[in-house]
């Protein structure tokens, strides 16, 4: 049986008001009387882990319980007040039985696994290639090591598409949480290159199986009408990774250090599957359909809609793969720090997220996915060749404004064509392919660039340029396209 969430905010409330007394009563006389300092670092670590935990309880609450808002704020305020939990406790043992309980919103918990897992990619964005560059990395070892984290991402998914396909979305989540938690932490122990390139290896592999098995959860239980307005409120989601991710990893590292930014991440990562372990393990997985004459693989999955899907995945994640190489060093040749580097990467998240939850979502469900995909690749084509001939802040702000605005067309884009072209019993595959293009779209866009002998400036324009090409061969392919339908 599952625990009420009000007994959940109960025994939480009860620990957060002992670990008070504790913190004020005994550890704070040790300290002051005493001359014991440790006694406050312990007393007050611990009870800053368990108000964390109490804090989560009251939004569990709120969102499960049938009560006004008072209650939450009660009990948020009563953690600041000694024997206050107490208090409380014994109005909500009486208050328990009165409130009926509100349905879990699964897709909330899989939007925020989703938020995990480009948080995860996001925060190493403004601060992987200065890491790698502190351990002793050459130029070329920093666009490798870049680009290795995508390369093993790249099997991940596939797997990971695969595996969803035969037993479902559950496990696999599972253990991309779990094992993408675990790996982050290894960063601790990174002092030189080689140690770098094995956990990177790691990393990338297992955080690979979240994403496509997140995103056929979230396919296959939206009707079909509803897919493109769908995909950019997960698009939403993406979008506040990349506007804390970078902003969240440049600040903190700034003041901390890289390893710490990824324990951080660890955190939210073992949240989320203790949280999936309670409320996702009833998915039932749509099961396949046997059908006479040819495969329904190939019939399935290699069409023209997936094609154009993968392609506008690897040319987005391209784009992306080169700032992360080349705007650090460019902000960096300018005399700013990583902080900058950080705000300049969610600025694009934030233009994104606007368009996203704004109406003009709409236009994904009205304009045919292939006509916002041109459109999207081409204005971050754009973008690129203006980022190499920005030298002020506000010029670098608006020119990654302008490549939100693609970024915001794109993503709902190529999975609107993915997910009308696939049918969902193959989705989980197709998903795998898709992502995998996602993240040869990063090796190459960052490995490619340390490899070709471009400064940084020639490196955003060669970037834009091949970006605008595609965008006009896609445009030209869709009018080959409807003068082709129309002779027929």
């Amino acid at each position: 049986m599952r625990l009420h969430p009000i007994s959940l905010l109960r025994i939480t409330g009860l620990l957060d008001g002992i670990s008070l007394l504790v913190l004020l009563g005994i550890a704070m006389p040790l300290k002051y009387i005493g001359g014991i300092e440790q006694a406050v670092t312990i007393a007050g670590s611990i009870h800053g882990g368990i108000f964390v935990l109490y804090v989560l309880a009251i939004a569990y609450s709120a969102l499960r319980v049938k009560w006004n808002l008072l209650w939450p704020a009660l009990a948020f305020a009563a953690a600041f007040v000694p024997l206050g939990n107490f208090v409380l406790d014994w109005q909500l043992k009486k208050a328990q039985s009165k409130y009926e309980l509100k349905p879990f919103h699964y897709g909330l918990l899989v939007y925020s696994i989703v938020f995990f897992s480009f948080f995860d990619l996001f925060t190493q964005l403004p601060v992987m290639s200065t890491f790698a560059t502190s351990v002793g990395a050459s130029s070329f070892v920093v666009g490798f090591v870049i680009g290795l984290y995508s390369l093993t991402n790249t099997a991940g998914n596939i797997l990971s598409g695969i595996l969803t396909d035969k037993i479902g979305p559950f496990k696999i989540l599972m253990a991309g949480l779990l094992l993408s938690s675990g790996a982050l932490l290894l960063y601790h122990f990174v002092d030189r290159p080689s140690i770098l390139i094995a956990v990177r290896l790691l990393h990338g592999f297992v955080a690979g199986l979240i994403v496509p098995a997140a995103f056929t959860y979230s396919a296959n239980t939206t009707a079909n009408n509803e897919q493109g307005k769908k995909v950019a409120f997960t698009g939403t989601f993406v979008g506040l990774a990349a506007i804390i991710g970078p902003a969240f990893s440049g600040i903190m590292a700034s003041k901390t250090s890289v390893p710490f930014v990824f324990t951080c991440v660890a955190v939210i990562g073992l949240l989320l599957a203790v949280l999936s372990a309670f409320f996702l393990s009833k998915f039932k997985i749509v099961k396949k359909t046997k059908t006479d004459g040819a495969s329904p693989k190939l019939v399935s999955i290699l069409n023209a809609g997936v094609v154009k899907s993968f392609a506008g995945a690897f040319f987005l994640m391209f784009s992306q793969g080169v700032i992360a190489y080349l705007l650090p060093l460019h902000v960096q040749s300018l005399g700013y720090d990583s902080r900058l580097s950080g705000t300049l990467m969610s600025t694009f998240g934030i233009i994104a997220v606007l368009l996203f939850v704004l109406p003009t979502n709409r236009i994904f469900d009205r304009v045919a996915p292939s006509v916002t995909m041109s459109a999207g690749i081409g204005l971050m084509g754009v973008s690129q060749l203006l980022i190499g001939q920005a030298t002020t802040t506000l010029t670098l702000y608006s020119v990654l404004g302008l490549y939100g605005v693609g970024f915001a067309l794109l993503f709902p884009s190529i999975n609107t064509l993915l997910i009308n072209a696939t049918p969902p019993e193959l989705r989980g595959k197709a998903y795998g392919y898709f992502y995998a293009f996602f993240s040869l779209g990063v090796v190459a866009g960052s490995s490619l660039l340390g490899w070709l002998p471009f400064n940084t400036i020639g490196g955003f324009l060669f970037t834009g340029t091949l970006l605008l090409c595609v965008a006009v061969f896609a445009a030209f392919d869709k009018q080959r396209q409807r003068t082709a339908d129309a002779r027929s």
